[in-house]
């Protein structure tokens, strides 16, 4: 993905994250934050808090800034780490930001599960990811029908997006988050020119980002959401019985009456 993100559409969605991780971490506060992942973004540099943290995955880096195939990294990294397996605490970071990390993720679930261990209550995850259901999706839907059928080499089937990592709808994430207990504060989409290669090109269809913003807000090519851990408040219940009142107090008992006439009373009657 790194070739990609140095084309004209890479530069152009690069652009519009990086306005949008910089409003949404600025306000964040605390001590512990990190980045999963693409170090061609600096998601936290608007964050204060006083440690940061850039995590790329063993595939992709040293611990250095070189990386074996020799391109550099736009900044140092701070450790090398799985996605899935963090070397960190439970419930020890304030923040989390992954910038398209669990569509490049060969597992996204068990991702999201081990950002939801390491994150305190009311920490925050930030994601965005490509999506689907955009112009640039449909491009690239296009190009796998026509590389199926054997026409891959036809300009209709060149492939806009890069080969690695499959979409991940925001609607399907959103039911991920709510399963483990995160709620969605907000969610936004971007990127509404279309699948064009030059930068001409997208300076033309410049217009068409405040107008599908209004009028086609579904079809941004690139989804950015918050969403914040919640940990649901313990009820502590009282005995499902009674306690017995005390047997010492007397108890009445109630007696049917006789209907026979005690045996003296006859008795007397009888005597002259």
């Amino acid at each position: 993905m790194t070739a990609w993100l140095s084309t004209p559409p890479g530069r152009y969605m690069l652009a519009w994250e990086q306005a949008q991780f910089d409003a949404a971490v600025v306000d964040r506060f605390g001590f512990n934050a990190l980045q999963l992942g693409l170090p061609e973004i600096d998601a936290l540099r608007a964050n204060r808090m006083p440690h940061r943290w850039l995590a790329v995955p063993e595939v992709a880096g040293l611990p250095w800034d070189v990386r074996m195939d020799g391109h550099a990294f736009p900044r140092p990294v701070s450790l090398v780490t799985h996605a899935a397996a963090l070397p960190f605490p439970e419930k020890s970071l304030d923040l989390v930001v992954l910038p398209h990390t669990l569509e490049l993720s060969a597992d996204p679930h068990a991702v999201l599960r081990e950002v939801e261990r390491v994150l305190v209550p009311e920490g925050r995850v930030v994601i965005c990811g490509l999506n689907p259901a955009s112009l640039w999706g449909m491009r690239q839907y296009r190009a796998h029908v026509f590389a199926r059928l054997g026409l891959g080499n036809n300009w209709l089937g060149r492939r806009f997006l890069p080969e690695a990592g499959d979409f991940i709808g925001h609607w399907r994430l959103k039911d991920w988050l709510r399963l483990l207990s995160f709620d969605v504060e907000s969610c936004r989409l971007g990127c509404y020119r279309p699948a064009v290669q030059t930068d001409q090109w997208l300076n033309r269809y410049r217009w068409m980002d405040a107008v599908g913003a209004r009028s086609w807000p579904f079809l941004g090519a690139v989804y950015f959401m918050v969403a914040v851990k919640r940990v649901r408040g313990m009820h502590l219940l009282g005995p499902a019985w009674k306690p017995r009142r005390s047997m010492a107090a007397p108890v009445g008992v109630a007696q049917r009456p006789s209907l026979q006439r005690p045996s003296h009373r006859m008795n007397q009657r009888q005597d002259p």
